[in-house]
């Protein structure tokens, strides 16, 4: 990669942490927001995000100082929309995984055939990004419902 090349790498990554930063408080708070008789099994799944999400983050983060850059110390937009239905909060999960896998493929594309790492660290995180959207599109559905949820 060149130094422009490298610059941009750098600029994504720190994107990508500062999204998975907002993941961290995002799980955290919706975690807390759950009430009802299923509440204990998704409020573990939710707090197993918040878990993913920051060593998501730290990933990203070592990447950036790999590359010779600095981590940001921002974190990504937090909406408090005061919606805390359980679909709500599955279908504010549902856009903010997009918008993460969005800059996972923003970063492969720039990384393609110049650098193996970035690369196949790109590829790793839009597979497990892509089985949670499937995750929590298929908690989206009715059961019995075949046809994937859109939003």
């Amino acid at each position: 990669m060149n130094d422009d090349e490298k610059k941009e790498a750098i600029r994504i990554l720190n994107k990508i942490m500062e999204l998975e930063l907002a993941g961290v408080v995002r799980y955290t708070h919706y975690s807390l927001m759950v009430y009802g008789y299923n509440r204990i099994p998704i409020v573990s799944w939710l707090k197993g995000n918040a878990d993913e999400s920051l060593i998501h983050a730290h990933k990203a983060g070592e990447l950036v100082t790999l590359m010779g850059g600095h981590p940001s110390l921002k974190i990504g937009s937090l909406l408090e929309t005061e919606q805390h239905d359980l679909g709500d909060i599955l279908r504010e999960s549902l856009e903010h995984e997009k918008a993460s896998i969005a800059a996972y493929y923003e970063l492969l594309k720039i990384s393609e055939g110049k650098s193996v790492l970035l690369e196949e660290y790109a590829r790793e995180m839009i597979y497990g990004e892509e089985l949670h959207l499937d995750a929590v599109n298929k908690m989206l559905r009715k059961p019995g419902e075949l046809a994937p949820f859109h939003s």
